[in-house]
């Protein structure tokens, strides 16, 4: 195959896993006409329509979906084996690429890459922030996190943080004229702020136990937003009770901006955990990231 197809079909795969020109032009460091011409050539190459395009958005057509699980676990393949030369260098080399919430990152990711970057120089690490619960295999990820109860059977599963707790808190400027819910289904009553997961396309219903017994209430209130540290901010500025994971919220309910409110109802939950396939282990880079992220009591 001639160079030039190998990196047209590159351009392709990137644009298709992306749903994007921008965030792929932005990979690439070119523009987004110069890919936009380079994936038309490649189809009149071809004789058929990979990509269908709007003003707003880009997908694969089905002949564009067809290629892209063809051709996408074999540049995988390709890259895993880049990698795993690596392991014949001085110093482990290579791109690793995760998805995560934003939470996350901020909070299990971040604070041990700190040390891990200055160690491991040549390791080059892309961080997508991202709520929705992503195939990592068919797009190009090496790893992501969920709970640990939502990961397939089929991943490898490491643990890179402590159980989770989610808290029910409010500022004083909305709570101090209102009644104080006793109760989960309480919060019906009330302005709340809520979360939409993209995975679903709805809005996340807030989560309790009674008596080893799973509560979902449906909130109702002004905003929604799509990550956590906006739905903890407009809890700050008095708009509603937020439901939100208790390590955000410690700090400020330690200094009373925020109180807490249903603490017998609230679960601890499985914590955080990297998930990814087995073909990964082939890479020094990605093991030390795993081994660096690892959580241990």
């Amino acid at each position: 195959m001639e160079r030039q197809n190998i990196n047209d079909l590159m351009v392709f795969l990137v644009v298709a896993r992306e749903r994007s020109f921008t965030k792929a032009a932005a990979k690439f460091g070119v523009s987004q006409s110069a890919l936009s011409h380079t994936l038309r050539q490649l189809e009149q190459r071809l004789g058929v329509r990979l990509l269908t395009r709007t003003t707003r958005s880009v997908s694969p057509t089905e002949a564009g979906e067809r290629m892209l699980q063809s051709i996408g676990p074999l540049f995988d393949e390709i890259g895993s084996a880049l990698d795993g030369l690596n392991i014949l260098r001085d110093q482990p080399a290579g791109t690793v690429r995760l998805t995560a919430g934003d939470y996350q990152i901020q909070c299990y990711i971040w604070p041990k890459l700190r040390t891990f970057l200055q160690q491991y120089p040549d390791i080059r690490l892309e961080l997508d922030v991202n709520y929705g619960l992503q195939d990592i295999v068919s797009e190009g990820y090496d790893a992501g996190v969920r709970f640990g109860e939502q990961i397939a059977k089929d991943m490898i599963s490491v643990r890179i943080g402590p159980d989770v707790r989610f808290a029910v808190v409010a500022a004083e400027s909305y709570f101090a004229s209102r009644d104080i819910p006793r109760h989960p289904k309480d919060l019906m009553q009330h302005r709340c702020i809520n979360l939409r997961l993209p995975t679903y396309g709805g809005l996340y219903a807030w989560e309790f136990e009674e008596n080893g017994r799973e509560i979902k209430v449906r909130v109702d209130g002004q905003l929604v937003f799509n990550t956590i540290y906006n739905v903890l901010e407009a809890a700050l500025g008095g708009f509603g009770f937020a439901y939100v994971p208790e390590d955000i919220a410690k700090l400020h309910l330690g200094t009373g901006r925020l109180q807490r409110f249903l603490e017998d109802f609230s679960p601890y939950w499985e914590g955080f955990h990297l998930y990814y396939p087995s073909r990964r282990q082939s890479s020094p880079a990605f093991s030390l990231l795993v081994n660096a992220l690892r959580y241990s009591t």
